[in-house]
């Protein structure tokens, strides 16, 4: 895909830019680092962890995709890393950000030599989130005994958000609305229901919304909780239109067995537990029973870099040019 521009008002430009994640993938100087496959393609073992966590997705996709694949080998997914930058210009200068990164499936289909379109989403990175998380909200706590979070919180961000996802330049290049896929909330309880989708598995209910679910109702977002089959734990799917009406069921095998492959490399104990959780259930990243995939992770390098990311935001993209931001979420609708 072609670096492509695309004009919001005379302030802002948003800039795509597309690049292949395979097992030769290093990532790209602007690339956020606490990206799930970013932390993956640095150090010594980054070309077979790439290698493992691509044959994970695979084999994954072809075990939810069983019908007219009799050997589990039909398919291949294809990952492309989606870059969005962007600029801004006013009287003290311009910069570029780049904004959010997400993750597009496409599926090649063996059989009959054709590639079939995924999903945009899965995998989701943001400067202006880490900013908002690591920078504004320890910041705004500080000297409070009780935990709260500001008035506006997350408004700027989802505005973004909702401005690039509705432009020419997304429709252009996408045919489906995102998908982004969590991890559940390991300090809420999920309580399955009798309704049991044929690809996302059985839905469960949480007891009370978090955090992370009102920051991306900010964004347009929804969520709806799934365990598909053969997984051991529910993920949190954030959409903004029908999840069960809007997707084919490939485009729905493909973000779940991309983003099951990386939950269990970075969240383990919840998603590569030993036994399968309960009608009741409660996350835990302190349950043990549970196994290591072939991947090397560093978990503790990526909550630091998500503090050195909000730092930059705050650096280089909220001081600089906060009133601009500010007049134009004021004046922004979809």
């Amino acid at each position: 895909m072609e670096n492509t521009q695309h004009t919001i008002n005379n302030d802002f430009v948003f800039t795509l830019k597309s690049t292949c994640l395979d097992e030769n993938y290093h990532p790209a100087s602007e690339t956020r680092l606490t990206t799930n496959f970013a932390n993956l393609a640095r150090g010594a073992n980054r070309q077979q962890n790439l290698r493992n966590a691509l044959n994970m997705i695979n084999n994954r996709f072809n075990a939810l995709a069983h019908w007219d694949n009799p050997k589990a080998d039909r398919y291949s997914v294809e990952l492309e890393i989606i870059t969005v930058t962007m600029h801004i210009d006013d009287k003290n200068g311009s910069n570029d950000l780049p904004l959010i990164e997400v993750l597009k499936t496409n599926i090649f289909d063996r059989k009959t030599n054709q590639r079939i379109d995924g999903v945009a989403g899965n995998n989701f990175s943001s400067y202006v989130r880490d900013y908002d998380f690591s920078i504004l909200l320890p910041e705004y706590n500080k000297n409070k005994s009780q935990f709260s979070v500001p008035e506006n919180f997350g408004e700027l961000h989802g505005k973004l958000y909702q401005c690039f996802v509705s432009s020419d330049t997304y429709k252009e290049y996408f045919k489906m609305s995102p998908i982004i896929c969590l991890s559940v909330s390991s300090n809420k309880t999920y309580t399955r229901t009798e309704y049991q989708h044929p690809v996302l598995g059985f839905e469960y209910l949480q007891d009370q919304y978090s955090l992370t679910d009102q920051y991306f109702a900010k964004m347009g977002l929804k969520v709806r909780f799934f365990m598909p089959p053969g997984s051991v734990a529910p993920m949190a799917f954030y959409h903004s239109g029908d999840l069960l009406a809007d997707y084919t069921d490939l485009a729905l095998i493909s973000s779940i067995s991309t983003m099951e492959t990386f939950q269990k490399i970075y969240r383990p104990e919840i998603y590569n537990a030993n036994s399968v959780a309960a009608k009741i259930y409660q996350p835990s990243l302190q349950y043990e029973d549970y196994s290591l995939t072939r991947v090397v992770y560093d978990r503790e390098e990526r909550s630091r870099l998500a503090v050195e990311q909000g730092k930059y935001a705050q650096e280089h993209f909220i001081k600089p040019y906060q009133s601009v931001l500010n007049e134009w979420s004021a004046n922004f609708a979809i």
